[in-house]
């Protein structure tokens, strides 16, 4: 029991630390995100109606826990699956009730449980000083021009299954599950390209989020556009600095 216990407050002392090490501007955008996830939350409150309560706060919860998630794991943080499992589910039901189906189904079938098995295996190459830390890789050449090609077959292929279970579905719908099942790929094994791809589905979410118009999640996914940016910048610095043999 002593050994559990001990273990649990190294967690927790490690999410603190990681919090702590958050910058001036992700702890702005932070407070940025809380105030117009909570301002949707009142907005409810005081026009009944117009969106349901319940809807609001999820977003609220999916807002929050998002941003901090992105944060953590643009500095290779391990903590940041404990707050990527609750973003998962709370955002799952977001999409459900717009209708949003391939991403839906990428969110529950995929993300869902990938998050704990990228938890175990980043838990098992952490950086030997910065324990809190998972050693970062890169990809060689022929595995981008294979990742790239396996997008394009992948987001042919489920457009195909889209549109036999619903029937009409934009290709960009079929070609972001495509890309976040690669790129959630790339990020369980630890590799930096991840934010490549990353970068291009959080400019297809906020194109998404400014056509139906959702101020929670179109600030949300700006936050995310920009830390894929800093995190393939991070990750980068990380593999070049303290894993040059790419293990």
């Amino acid at each position: 029991m002593d050994s559990i216990r001990l273990s649990n407050e190294k967690k927790f002392k490690n999410i603190i630390k990681s919090f702590k090490e958050l910058k001036w501007y992700e702890i702005i955008m932070i407070i940025i995100m809380i105030a117009i996830a909570g301002y949707a939350v009142y907005d409810s409150l005081v026009n009944p109606g117009k969106t349901p309560l319940w809807l609001t706060l999820i977003n609220f919860v999916s807002a929050v826990c998002g941003v901090i998630c992105i944060f953590f794991c643009a500095k290779a943080n391990i903590s940041n699956f404990i707050f990527a499992t609750v973003n998962t589910i709370v955002y799952a039901i977001f999409l459900l009730y717009n209708r949003i189906f391939g991403t839906f189904f990428l969110e529950v079938l995929f993300y869902l449980p990938i998050n704990f098995i990228s938890w175990y295996l980043w838990s098992k190459h952490r950086d030997i000083k910065l324990i809190e830390k998972t050693k970062t890789k890169r990809l060689s050449f022929v595995q981008n021009i294979i990742t790239t090609v396996l997008i394009v077959v992948g987001g042919i292929i489920y457009h195909y299954i889209l549109v036999k279970v619903n029937g009409e579905v934009a290709w960009l719908d079929a070609f972001t599950l495509s890309i976040g099942i690669i790129a959630v790929i790339l990020e369980m094994f630890r590799f930096k390209e991840q934010y490549f791809w990353w970068i291009i589905t959080d400019i297809i979410a906020v194109v998404m989020y400014i056509v139906h118009f959702d101020l929670v999640y179109l600030t949300k996914k700006s936050i995310y556009l920009i830390m894929a940016i800093i995190g393939f910048i991070n990750w980068h610095k990380l593999n070049k600095e303290r894993n040059k043999n790419n293990e």
